[in-house]
């Protein structure tokens, strides 16, 4: 990167974001409508279809998982506080996108917000498919190596995504609910003379920080149980899971492996806590995806990362324009084309002596262990 173009954008930085953050509630309802409108429609002639043809029902899939995906995405645009100008309102549609998507959004954009604190860092931050370190890597065995390549691959994508948007969110949620309740009546078993709240204030885990971030677990997941028994009861068990695990699935894995290879890509920024620099990981350790615009626009424009990343208040529909009127000073950002991508998703391994992303088979030829 060049060291020049981070000096400029340093100098211009903060008048850019003033300029460019400038959320609307009028443009977030319409992203709104045009998200969940279209999504319920496609979901009832699925239903239809499969009384006519199963084909129509396998059509209307792959819709439902493009815009599962920008549910995804105008969720995590929610959390950012970005896609509404009014606070409840991206409070309230992102709990309501993160039923939809199976994950409880307020959770979720807590360990959101670390990541974006700590882009480029990846002595803090190893990104969702936890990139190991050269040395790290190169201690595992010859089978765990091949497992670690496999399972981060595209064709594995589907089963990440089921087990990031459909199983851990619940399983979580009702292993962290049975240790809360084994422990509040053992400690007042014990302890009958101190309250139960008091009990209950003592109970720690690693399923959630605060009884905030558990009051949202909750309700995302009564919200969304209630969803699934409704639906069930309309059109069948078998034909609803069937939609919503194949559906879900992808598009969770797509959103995985679109995150990925915004920060995972041929020699990225990927610096320890020493010498990492915020604007140097905005530029140098994301992407510029170019994708054809009925794919920027099921993904809400998060193709534009590096813009994102400059400040996560830029509301989606204002990051397009934000970098075609300064398209000066992101010209050393990375693009990589959609035909690209299976590419950068070699680059899976951290280069903490040389603070860059290398590829498997760089590892191979100078970093191979000796026989």
């Amino acid at each position: 990167m060049n060291v020049t173009s981070i000096d400029r954008l340093k100098q211009r930085k903060q008048a850019l974001i003033r300029e460019y953050v400038n959320p609307s509630n009028l443009k977030g309802f319409e992203q709104v409508l045009n998200t969940l409108g279209p999504l319920a429609v496609i979901w009832w002639i699925a239903i239809l279809g499969a009384g006519i043809s199963y084909w129509i029902t396998a059509l209307a899939m792959v819709f439902i998982t493009l815009f599962t995906l920008r549910v995804l995405v105008l969720m995590h645009e929610c959390g950012h506080g970005s896609m509404f100008r009014s606070p409840w309102l991206n409070r309230a549609f992102g709990f309501v996108f993160g039923v939809i998507a199976g994950m409880p959004q307020y959770v979720w954009s807590q360990h959101h917000d670390f990541h974006h604190a700590n882009n480029g860092n990846w002595e803090k931050y190893r990104g969702p498919l936890t990139t190991p370190s050269v040395a790290e890597y190169a201690a595992m065995s010859a089978r765990q190596q091949r497992t670690y390549e496999v399972t981060r691959s595209i064709p594995f994508a589907p089963l990440g995504g089921f087990v990031y948007l459909l199983f851990n969110p619940r399983f979580t949620w009702l292993k962290g609910s049975v240790e809360f309740l084994v422990y509040v009546v053992r400690k007042k078993w014990l302890q009958p003379g101190v309250t139960w709240s008091a009990h209950a204030k003592t109970f720690t885990t690693r399923y959630w920080n605060s009884p905030t971030e558990y009051r949202h677990m909750f309700w995302n997941n009564i919200a969304l149980l209630c969803l699934w028994t409704l639906l069930c009861w309309a059109m069948g068990a078998g034909l609803f899971f069937t939609i919503c695990l194949v559906c879900v699935s992808c598009a969770g894995g797509a959103g995985i492996m679109l995150f990925t290879v915004q920060h995972n890509f041929e020699h990225a920024y990927a610096a320890d806590t020493k010498q990492w620099d915020y604007d140097m990981g905005a530029l140098a350790g994301t992407t510029f995806l170019i994708f054809p615009r009925w794919l920027n626009w099921f993904t809400a424009n998060i193709a534009y990362h590096h813009i994102h990343h400059l400040s996560a208040k830029i509301p989606n529909y204002c990051l397009v324009k934000c970098h075609d009127e300064n398209a000066a000073l992101f010209t050393d950002v990375t693009r990589v084309p959609l035909l690209a991508i299976p590419r950068a998703l070699k680059y899976l391994l951290w280069d903490a002596e040389a603070q860059r992303i290398i590829s498997f088979a760089e590892f191979r030829q100078g970093y191979a262990r000796p026989a």
